[in-house]
C-alpha cells in the first residue's frame, strides 16, 4: 500500500551538491569558475565568428570546427546558471521539470561533439587519402547534411530520457551528487525499478558515443596506413600535424567522459569529492580547453584574438 501511495509522487525540486568538503572555500572558488565560463564562452565565440567573417576559413574542416564550438557553449550555457547559483549564492535548489530540462540538454550537446568528432576524423581521412578530390567530396551540402544528422540523431536519441526519468517515483533522497543534473545521478534515486531506464541509457551509449569513439578509431587506422604509405618522410609530418588539433580534441572529450563512466559504474567506495571533481571535469574541459589548441593551431583565429585585445585596449585608454 505504501508504494501505491507513492507511485505518482516526484518531489518538486532536486538539492544540487557543490564540492563536497569545501562548501566553506566556496567565496573565493566562485571566481575561478566564473573565469572558466568566460574563457569557454570567450573562446568558442571567437572561433565561430573568426570562421562566419573570414572567407579562407569557409572550407569542411573549419565548418565542422565551428559546430564544435557550438555544442561546446551549449554545454557550458546549460551547466553555467546551476553551478553558479550554487558557488555564487550558495542556492542548491532546481526544479524537477527544470532538472530534466537541463538533463536533457546536457546528454543532446554532449551527443553533438561526439557526432562532430566523428565528423571531423572523416574529414581529415578525406583530406589524407584523396586530397585533390577533397572540395568535391565534402561540399557545403555534404557538410550541411552532415550538421543536420548529428542534430537529429542527438536530439532523438536523449529525447525518451526525460520522460523515462519523469514516470518514475521520488519519494526518499532529493540529493544529487553533482551540480547540475545527469541521467545517471538522477536514476539513483528513484524508488522504482530502474531497468529500462539503464537499459536505454545503455543503448543510447552504444549508438553514440559507443560507436562514435570505434568510427574514430577505425578512422586513424586508415589514416596511419595512408601516411606510412607516403614515400616523402616530410609528407608524413605534414600529413601528421594536420591532425594534431583532432586528435587532441579526442583526448580532451574522451578521457573525462570515460573517466565519470568508470566511476560511476566502479567507484562507488570512492569519495564524493572524486565524482564530483571528474563530472565537472567531463562537462567543463572540452569547452575550455578545446578553443586553446584550436588558437595555437590556427593562425587565423590568433589574429582575431589580437586584434579584439588591441580593440579594447585602445577603447579602454580612449
Amino acid at each position: 500500500m505504501a508504494d501505491n501511495n507513492h507511485s505518482h509522487f516526484q518531489h518538486p525540486y532536486f538539492v544540487l551538491t557543490g564540492i563536497p568538503g569545501l562548501e566553506q572555500q566556496y567565496y573565493w572558488m566562485a571566481f575561478p569558475l566564473g573565469a572558466i565560463y568566460v574563457i569557454a564562452l570567450f573562446g568558442n565565440g571567437i572561433i565561430i565568428s573568426t570562421i562566419k567573417s573570414e572567407s579562407s576559413l569557409h572550407i569542411p574542416m573549419y565548418y565542422f570546427l565551428c559546430m564544435l564550438a557550438f555544442a561546446d557553449m551549449g554545454l557550458t550555457l546549460c551547466t553555467l546558471p546551476s553551478m553558479l547559483s550554487i558557488f555564487w549564492f550558495n542556492y542548491k535548489f532546481i526544479a524537477f521539470d527544470a532538472c530534466l530540462v537541463q538533463m536533457y540538454f546536457i546528454h543532446t550537446f554532449s551527443a553533438i561533439e561526439s557526432g562532430v568528432l566523428v565528423a571531423m576524423a572523416i574529414d581529415r581521412v578525406v583530406a589524407i587519402w584523396s586530397p585533390l578530390r577533397y572540395s568535391t567530396i565534402l561540399t557545403n551540402r555534404v557538410v550541411c547534411k552532415t550538421g543536420m544528422a548529428i542534430l537529429s540523431r542527438a536530439v532523438c536519441v536523449v529525447f525518451p530520457v526525460p520522460f523515462l526519468i519523469k514516470r518514475l517515483p521520488f519519494y526518499r533522497s532529493n540529493i544529487l551528487s553533482h551540480s547540475f543534473c545527469l541521467h545517471q545521478d538522477v536514476m539513483r534515486l528513484a524508488c522504482a525499478s530502474t531497468r529500462v531506464n539503464s537499459l536505454y541509457g545503455l543503448i543510447a551509449v552504444i549508438f553514440t558515443k559507443g560507436s562514435d569513439s570505434l568510427s574514430i578509431l577505425l578512422s586513424y587506422v586508415f589514416i596511419l596506413r595512408t601516411v606510412m604509405a607516403l614515400a616523402s618522410r616530410e609528407g608524413r609530418r605534414k600529413a601528421l600535424n594536420t591532425c594534431v588539433s583532432h586528435i587532441c580534441a579526442v583526448l580532451i572529450f574522451y578521457v573525462p567522459l570515460i573517466g565519470v563512466s568508470v566511476i560511476h559504474r566502479f567507484g562507488k567506495h570512492l569519495s564524493p569529492l572524486t565524482h564530483a571533481l571528474m563530472a565537472n571535469a567531463y562537462l567543463l574541459v572540452p569547452p575550455v580547453l578545446n578553443p586553446i589548441v584550436y588558437t595555437v593551431k590556427t593562425k587565423e583565429i590568433r589574429k582575431k584574438i589580437i586584434q579584439i585585445f588591441v580593440q579594447t585596449k585602445i577603447t579602454a585608454e580612449g
